[in-house]
């Protein structure tokens, strides 16, 4: 096993372990997708999505994971998922590391997998704090991908930004990831997803989180396919238990 899996596997186990810790908060939520523009290998454009979610605050960091089952896969029905520990190392060290509006500095990892293979992303994040967002983190990466893929480097900007109009409550959320050119075989990529949500549930009951809205995907080079670009809006529906 390379030493970059194995710094990955170490952050992951910490997450794990943490996540054995009450959580300083947690959200899990469950939402459906459906498009009719997406750029899919030798299939049909439309797809269907059902994606879980969990994310949580811990003592010394937090962490991320979610799992997409689609229905138009080149193979057919396929499941992707992303396992996301970061490690503050203000919290372990006890020190602010702040700096302009950077708030904290983590050590940063993703595990992506699906069918027959695995991608170990390793790094370091910084949290932000931007006017008006409710949440911002920046993350650098080095990317060690299966197989005979080239290994990259990837930068992914997540951020969640809430609005109001009169009574409703809208939250605007998503991710950038970008990754670098590594020849031939693996295009620069851009990925911009971006959910626009309606808490709909709030008519319901205060507590309910029920959002309906659409996600607006740009996707440039996507899988790291020179000229393979995407730009699709889907119907969205999520609910936060």
């Amino acid at each position: 096993m390379k030493f970059t899996q194995v710094a990955v596997a170490t952050l992951i186990v910490l997450g794990a372990i943490s996540a054995q810790a009450k959580p300083i908060w947690q959200d899990f939520s469950i939402s459906g997708l459906y498009g009719k523009n997406y750029e899919l290998i030798a299939r049909e454009d439309k797809q269907s999505t059902i994606t879980a979610e969990y994310t949580a605050k811990l003592k010394y960091g937090d962490f991320f994971a979610f799992a997409d089952r689609t229905n138009n896969d080149v193979d057919g029905n396929q499941t992707y998922f992303e396992v996301s520990p970061r490690l503050s190392l203000g919290a372990v060290t006890g020190q602010k590391l702040e700096l302009g509006p950077i708030k904290d500095v983590l050590l940063a990892s993703t595990w992506e997998g699906g069918s027959g293979f695995n991608n170990y992303l390793y790094g370091v994040g910084v949290d932000l704090a931007i006017p008006y967002f409710q949440y911002a983190q920046l993350n650098f990466y080095k990317a060690d991908n299966y197989k005979n893929n080239p290994d990259d480097y990837q930068m992914t900007f997540v951020f969640g930004i809430p609005l109001k109009a009169g009574s409703e409550d809208f939250l605007v959320d998503g991710f950038l990831d970008w990754s670098t050119d590594e020849g031939d075989n693996h295009a620069s990529e851009l990925n911009w997803t971006t959910q626009w949500k309606w808490n709909a549930g709030k008519h319901i009951s205060p507590d309910t989180r029920l959002y309906l809205g659409i996600e607006y995907s740009v996707w440039h080079n996507k899988y790291a396919i020179n000229g393979m670009d995407e730009n699709n809006v889907s119907a969205l529906v999520k609910y936060h238990f």
